[in-house]
């Protein structure tokens, strides 16, 4: 693979009763351009876990593994306590992940416990993030303090267009 694709864009999914959900088209080219099939066809694995700080899910293609992990080496190493010992809550955090497969139309399923915990249902929020893709509650990030007010105005026009009350 070339240099990575950043991801850049938003959008609103809806989320059937199995957990099901298409990733926004600006998203999904980005993360079909960073995780092509092997045998060349549409769709490709996304890792979908929770968010190490936010109350959301991050989605992201099986090469930024390498990156992610790399930075939290480095920031284990910056942690170290006084007996050498690591504070291992940093890759706990950061770890989080399960690979699924989407196809070309970028639907995937979310896996069940950072889907719960996120407390995504009916609807799913998405929002690049250059590195990652976040994945939201919408009532979760209206409800937020610490996130960007143009990412909560985002959602709330895309779930207005979708007549989705919040």
């Amino acid at each position: 693979m070339a240099e990575r694709v950043d991801y850049q864009g938003d959008g609103i999914g809806l989320v059937d009763d199995k957990g099901r959900c298409a990733i926004p088209a600006s998203l999904r080219q980005a993360l079909a351009a960073n995780s092509p099939r092997a045998d060349g066809k549409d769709g490709g694995t996304v890792i979908v876990g929770v968010h190490p700080k936010q109350t959301c899910l991050r989605a992201y293609d099986p090469a930024y593994v390498a990156i992610l992990k790399a930075q939290l080496d480095a920031r284990e190493a910056l942690h170290t306590g006084e007996d050498g010992e690591p504070n291992y809550n940093f890759k706990r955090r950061g770890a989080s992940g399960e690979a699924v497969p989407f196809d070309g139309s970028g639907r995937f399923i979310m896996p069940g416990f950072p889907r719960d915990y996120a407390g995504i249902e009916e609807t799913a929020f998405f929002w690049g993030t250059m590195d990652w893709i976040e994945i939201w509650d919408p009532k979760t990030l209206m409800a937020a303090t610490d996130v960007d007010p143009v990412m909560q105005a985002a959602c709330r026009y895309h779930c207005k267009q979708k007549g989705i009350v919040l």
